[in-house]
């Protein structure tokens, strides 16, 4: 089978039969072998029976339909582990990605050898304050992961099939699936400029606190990138630099009262000293930091999957 497209679906029953006959028509001219797997997120309205008559409809469409709403990463998860297809495709179902983007990006993945190909909406169709947001995270992203693209929460993307098999979309995450590609061994990612759509039916579904958790989620992604297995690289070094500083620091203090006793004069108590309980503060935090560091290490030598790696191919 050539193509998967996986839609991860809330709430978006006047517009799924659109694009499932959108998509249909795009695979039909290009006579691609395909099916779409839709993932109803747990939606409230009318969906699951306009999906249902889509499978009954098309062949190729087959879905699945959880008991409450998990979020987009928990639906996309879900989506890949059912994908068959040798390219995997991600849309959003609000119309706003465009399906006749699905060839030239079939082609990035087959002809040029990408291993994920992401869609950048160049010209948006979105109010200010959702397109300024994701222009700063998306800065703040290519400077921190060191993955140049313009636009990473595309709900527009394709993969090649040994991608979405290889990682593990959770909590928040499917806005940086770019990040875990490159963390599992995937680093040809490429970038294709595609049209936006205006949204055509209902309202969206993000507020305001997308900006926050997508902040946050940047964070926990980065580390667990580069300290996941190794958490004591991170706290231990900060906390050994923190406990030396904190240790200087109280040494001097009772250097300068010696200096002072010595030459007879009157030096007030070390305890008197602001000096004092602010390396003993510090000695107290690096010390924490450094357990914190070690039962990390623990933790993660005693993981299931520590010696999880991706393995491109073996010669026996």
């Amino acid at each position: 089978m050539n193509i998967s497209v996986v839609i991860p679906l809330y709430n978006e029953e006047e517009s799924i039969n659109e694009l499932v006959a959108w998509i249909a028509k795009v695979m039909y001219d290009n006579n691609y072998t395909y099916e779409i797997v839709i993932v109803d997120d747990g939606s409230t309205d009318n969906s699951w029976n306009e999906i249902v008559k889509l499978t009954e409809e098309y062949g190729s469409v087959r879905a699945l339909r959880f008991r409450r709403n998990y979020g987009k990463s928990a639906a996309l998860f879900c989506g890949f582990r059912e994908a068959e297809g040798d390219v995997v495709f991600t849309l959003d179902a609000d119309l706003q990605d465009s399906p006749d983007e699905i060839p030239a990006m079939y082609r990035m993945i087959t002809v040029d050898n990408f291993d994920l190909v992401s869609g950048w909406k160049k010209k948006r169709h979105d109010p200010i304050t959702k397109t300024i947001p994701s222009k700063f995270y998306n800065w703040v992203a290519r400077k921190t992961t060191g993955i140049n693209l313009h636009d990473m929460n595309c709900g527009l993307k394709a993969y090649r099939r040994d991608v979405v098999k290889s990682i593990e979309v959770y909590g928040e995450m499917h806005r940086y699936i770019p990040v875990l590609a490159k963390q599992a061994g995937f680093d040809k990612i490429g970038e294709k400029v595609v049209a936006h759509q205006a949204r055509k039916y209902g309202v969206t579904k993000f507020g305001i606190e997308r900006f926050i958790n997508g902040f946050l989620d940047l964070m926990s992604i980065l580390f667990m990138t580069k300290f996941g297995k190794k958490p004591m690289h991170l706290f231990g070094t900060i906390g050994v630099f923190i406990f030396f500083v904190g240790f200087v620091a109280a040494v001097v203090v009772g250097a300068l009262k010696l200096v002072a006793l010595s030459r007879g004069i009157s030096a007030p108590l070390v305890t008197s000293s602001p000096y004092f309980y602010l390396s003993l503060t510090c000695m107290i935090l690096g010390t924490q930091l450094f357990l914190t560091g070690f039962l990390g290490e623990l933790v993660s030598r005693s993981s299931n999957d520590r010696n999880n790696y991706q393995i491109k191919e073996t010669i026996d």
